[in-house]
């Protein structure tokens, strides 16, 4: 097996494990997943940006903010009152300091915005396994 297909088949399994993932993930697990999709993406999109590869990092920084948008798209601002909104307010201002750190080039913004995510994942991943379980609508509306 030459190695452009070995890559691509490890490529494709990685995409199958992903999918067997997602479709086995409860709520919990799957924005605890999109927050490590977004980590990942900011980490490449830093790495893109050091070797100056603008066309990889900007297409991984619009990734992260996909991301960023869809953990904000979970939200349930009813359900999750006050928690909810805030995050909201938090996941809008991580989007636009994305953008910023994609117009300037800078670093420092991604390695803030990483910063800010790893600590609202640290918090989700305090939650009680029962309370997951049993009331996941109340801070998202996945699944």
């Amino acid at each position: 097996m030459n190695m452009a297909k070995f890559h691509s088949a490890v490529k494709q399994y990685g995409q199958v494990g992903v999918a067997s993932s997602v479709e086995a993930a409860n709520p919990h697990r799957l924005i605890h997943m999109l927050m490590d999709g977004a980590l990942e993406k900011i980490a490449m999109a830093k790495g893109f940006m050091l070797r100056k590869d603008i066309a990889h990092k900007g297409s991984h920084i619009s990734w992260a903010i996909s991301i960023i948008d869809g953990l904000r798209a979970s939200l349930d601002k009813e359900a999750g009152g006050e928690i909810a909104v805030n995050l909201d307010d938090l996941y809008d201002y991580m989007s636009r300091r994305l953008l910023r750190a994609n117009l300037e080039n800078n670093t420092d913004i991604l390695d803030e915005v990483s910063s800010l995510l790893r600590s609202i994942k640290t918090a989700w991943e305090a939650i009680p396994a029962e309370t997951r379980s049993s009331t996941p609508a109340a801070v998202s509306n996945v699944g």
